[in-house]
């Protein structure tokens, strides 16, 4: 079971600190949209992939992490044939496919805490505003990528349980339970965090495994 995005190793990319490459990241995404050359954009698509493919993980394992977002993205591509003229599909595809190899290599190369650290950052002048609290900022998106691996790891659970019983395993078969089975453990980190005042706080660390039990005291 995959316990965090994060990939020990070496690397220029892990010499930038946290708030660098979420810079980057949020300006290289901004900018694509801006591109309509299917040429950059395949560029893009390829210096992308060959940066996420080098920060120490098996090809295999690289691509399993973000299989089920490729997944996603072929059926929209799918979906948008029936609507859109094929050039546009390739552009938004492409477009896409950048920005999904471009945010693994962050979040591969980032530690959570330091993540959240510049989420936190981020939101305290809105937060002296009154407009957010940045403890809660950086708790929420902490918690979306924490929760990542786990989903992984549950979806993979659930294809070997289906395997075992001599089911045939079918996307739409597993939906209904991996949606479930999330929603639960959103559940039961929610009553956690409520049970120990978390919200709001400034620094936090969620580096431990999220669907570990937790009772109110």
């Amino acid at each position: 079971m995959l316990s965090s995005l994060y990939v020990q190793g070496q690397g220029p990319l892990r010499r930038l600190n946290a708030g660098c490459k979420l810079g980057l990241l949020a300006v290289a995404g901004a900018t694509l949209f801006f591109i309509h050359s299917p040429w950059l954009l395949g560029l893009a698509f390829v210096l992308a992939a060959a940066v996420y493919f080098t920060v120490g993980l098996p090809p295999r394992e690289a691509l399993m992490r973000i299989r089920l977002t490729l997944y996603s993205l072929l059926f929209l591509m799918v979906l948008n044939l029936i609507f859109l003229p094929l050039a546009e599909v390739q552009i938004l595809t492409l477009r896409f496919l950048a920005l999904v190899f471009a945010a693994a290599a962050v979040t591969a190369t980032t530690p959570l805490d330091a993540m959240m650290d510049v989420v936190n950052r981020i939101m305290r002048p809105f937060e002296k505003l009154g407009f957010v609290r940045q403890g809660d900022a950086g708790l929420t998106v902490g918690l979306c990528v924490r929760f990542v691996p786990e989903i992984l790891a549950r979806h993979h659970a659930l294809v070997e349980a289906h395997k075992a019983r001599g089911l045939k395993v079918r996307p739409l078969t597993l939906l209904g339970p991996l949606i479930i089975l999330t929603l639960k453990q959103a559940d039961d980190v929610a009553a956690a965090i409520d049970a120990r005042g978390l919200r709001g706080a400034q620094a936090i660390s969620i580096s431990s495994q999220p669907n570990e039990r937790h009772t109110r005291p």
